[in-house]
């Protein structure tokens, strides 16, 4: 699914609408509202996005490799995310422009999605069918 085709031209990056139905729209996932009124996506029962706020606008939050951590960490409107990374987890949280397109973005959270239903148990992913 590619976000973005409903947005008004000018309107930068990724919505938290088009957040939601992108998460959505993965095979067997959960969605709960948490931390402050974040939108939690989980898998299995275990988180591989996010969306918060950060200075009032929307931040995506999601697990990455360690080489994406350390290279995507440097760019301008990503940092490691808030939280997370401070206990050594390797998430990182696009809060700003530039940052990421959103075809980028959303192939960071199915990557952070994949990271998170290869880590569940044989068992769980049998059940869950994937």
């Amino acid at each position: 699914m590619d976000v973005g085709q409903g947005r008004k031209q000018g309107q930068a990056g990724m919505t938290r609408e088009e957040f939601n139905l992108f998460c959505k729209g993965l095979p067997q996932t959960t969605h709960v509202v948490q931390w402050g009124n974040a939108d939690v996506w989980k898998v299995g029962g275990k988180v591989f996005a996010i969306c918060g706020w950060a200075d009032g606008e929307d931040a995506f939050t999601f697990k990455v490799s360690e080489i994406a951590f350390e290279v995507l960490g440097d760019m301008p409107g990503i940092r490691p995310a808030p939280y997370l990374a401070s206990r050594g987890m390797k998430w990182l949280q696009h809060y700003a422009a530039p940052g990421l397109s959103d075809a980028e973005l959303q192939r960071h959270i199915r990557l952070s999605y994949d990271m998170i239903v290869a880590k569940l148990t044989k068992k769980l992913r049998a059940e869950l069918g994937l």
